[in-house]
């Protein structure tokens, strides 16, 4: 299955204004981002339309990790996929120019936490996008499959139209 993840340049920007943030002892941000979801011939479509950012007390003093966050956090995101009918994605930054990838970490945070999205959503994907300064990276969980699917594409759709990652094969 093909996952192609769009969202408005502004948006980008945005995100990436707020994940740049300095917070008081987190070493980087993260937040949600609200989607709705096409299905067309070989896949889907993930659409971008809300960036949830986490507020400075939902985070957690850990030096174990660069972003911790309380429960609150998640349940602002499940509040917000059960009341707008919208599949969560969860983004952060490393903050470097070119492609990003997930840490050990991420992936294995993201394994247990994305799951708690179908408790509210079921019948919808869920996932996670690590964002660089000139690029992007996601994985998404499809309800029934076992396994995350790489999203195959990742575009900014404005002026001018850019493809952030993805992959071809």
């Amino acid at each position: 299955m093909k996952v192609h993840f769009k969202l408005r340049t502004a948006m980008v920007g945005e995100i990436l204004a707020d994940l740049r943030r300095p917070h008081a002892f987190a070493a980087e941000r993260a937040g949600f981002i609200g989607c709705k979801v096409s299905a067309y011939k070989s896949g889907i479509l993930v659409l971008a339309h809300t960036y949830i950012r986490l507020q400075d007390d939902w985070y957690i003093d850990d030096p174990r990790y660069g972003c911790f966050f309380n429960a609150d956090a998640l349940r602002a995101a499940m509040q917000f996929a059960l009341t707008n009918e919208a599949a969560m994605f969860h983004v952060h930054l490393h903050d470097h120019s070119g492609p990003p990838w997930f840490s050990e970490t991420d992936l294995r945070e993201a394994r247990r936490f994305v799951p708690d999205f179908w408790n509210v959503k079921p019948e919808l994907p869920h996932g996670v996008l690590v964002l660089s300064a000139d690029g992007a990276a996601g994985l998404c969980w499809y309800p029934h499959k076992e396994r995350p699917i790489r999203i195959r594409k990742i575009t900014s759709v404005g002026l001018p139209v850019r493809f952030l990652g993805g992959f071809d094969g």
